[in-house]
């Protein structure tokens, strides 16, 4: 649905339509998670250095940044290839094929990593951040982690979803539009974008902060919960 807005499509309820692209989907987000959680995971201990203490707020915020970039590589033909099967049809394989080309699968890059990375910082590293300050500035309100995960998804979810929603929406139409018909370069499309107005960069954010607040939740969850039994090393 998010997808469709932010190209200016009309929105369609058909079950056949709306789970277009979601076995690519799935893989993306599969995969991107590992990369974010691991590339995390390594980044936190090699600035850490062997130190006992936690991380401070700019080093627990860079980490996740950098793992979101890096995870970009993979996520971003991924969605190239979710994206043009929402708009034409297909199985993953037709349409790894119509576009496997260099110079199709890079397309929308800048903008995926710009999103990965904030989208990242936003789940692996806000969270954390927020659940530890309110528990020393609140201690009796916030006595548990299980309390204060609610008020760090709420604000993870709106710091990854607003922040990176501009880029987003950039990278959705220009993967949209592999023909360069209408969207030309990133510059060029944004400033085609820009021509609406600067809300049009916020198209579908309601439906990705509702998403997202809901992933942030989960993924905050399971970092701290799987996080440590998959990269033990890294979580010392």
């Amino acid at each position: 649905a998010a997808d469709a807005l932010q190209q200016g499509q009309p929105l369609s309820f058909d079950p056949r339509k709306l789970y277009r692209g979601v076995g690519a989907n799935a893989i993306n987000m599969g995969s991107c998670t590992m990369i974010q959680f691991s590339v995390g995971g390594s980044l936190k201990k090699m600035v850490l250095g062997g130190e006992d203490r936690q991380l401070k707020t700019h080093e627990e915020m860079g980490t996740g940044i950098a793992a979101g970039v890096i995870s970009a590589l993979v996520g971003s033909p991924l969605e190239l290839i979710m994206i043009q099967q929402q708009r034409k049809g297909g199985n993953s394989v037709e349409t790894f094929k119509s576009i496997a080309t260099p110079n199709n699968f890079l397309r929308g890059f800048i903008g995926a990593a710009v999103r990965e990375g904030l989208w990242t910082c936003g789940y692996l590293s806000i969270p954390p951040i927020v659940r530890r300050n309110l528990r020393e500035m609140y201690p009796d309100k916030f006595d548990s982690d299980a309390k204060a995960r609610v008020p760090a998804a709420l604000l993870g979810g709106l710091f990854a979803c607003y922040l990176t929603q501009p880029f987003d929406t950039v990278k959705t139409c220009m993967q949209g539009d592999i023909e360069r018909e209408t969207y030309g370069t990133f510059t060029e499309t944004a400033k085609k974008i820009s021509q609406d107005g600067f809300t049009a960069f916020y198209r579908g954010a309601t439906f990705r902060y509702g998403r997202m607040v809901c992933a942030v939740f989960m993924m905050d969850t399971l970092q701290q919960m799987v996080g440590p039994l998959l990269y033990p090393n890294a979580f010392k």
